[in-house]
């Protein structure tokens, strides 16, 4: 019975915790080795997700505090390898400011209610769950994350991403 269940969440989610994860870290290797971690945490506490009031959500949260962890070992090390980058560059080159490139420039709680909000059209509510946040600090972080995220990405004042607007 348990292994049904299981089952039959992982099918359902899966496909979401791994966009979710991309989205949150940009790498399509990592996003799927952080779904697979968060499906793995899930198996292990079983128990609290069926007993969760919105399981999916439960998931989400584990997923959210994977990469919220990879997002900080990731700038420990680019802060290390930083001096020896900027002696080995010769030249700055242009960079094409895309939306990944702009997400990954927002603080992580911006970053994460803008991408919960706007890439899964989740309501407020759930993703104060998700990221065990109130209501209103989900309507703060993801209206500062969407304006920072429009002035990063300079669309003359609005971004437009998958169907979306956030009006600077």
């Amino acid at each position: 019975m348990r292994d049904d269940a299981f089952r039959a969440y992982f099918e359902r989610h899966h496909a979401s915790l791994s966009r979710l994860a991309f989205l949150m870290t940009g790498e399509s290797d990592v996003a799927d080795d952080l779904a697979a971690d968060a499906l793995t945490e899930c198996w292990r506490h079983w128990d609290r997700v069926t007993a969760a009031d919105d399981p999916a959500a439960y998931g989400h949260g584990i997923l959210m505090n994977l990469a919220r962890n990879w997002v900080r070992r990731r700038g420990r090390e680019r802060l290390m390898s930083f001096e020896s980058l900027r002696r080995t560059r010769e030249s700055d080159v242009s960079a094409v400011l895309d939306v990944r490139g702009a997400l990954r420039r927002l603080p992580h709680r911006r970053r994460a209610c803008v991408v919960l909000r706007y890439a899964f059209d989740l309501p407020e509510r759930e993703v104060a769950t998700i990221l065990g946040i109130s209501v209103g600090a989900v309507k703060s972080a993801t209206s500062r994350g969407a304006k920072q995220l429009a002035g990063l990405l300079g669309d003359g004042g609005v971004a437009r991403i998958d169907g979306w607007e956030a009006a600077r």
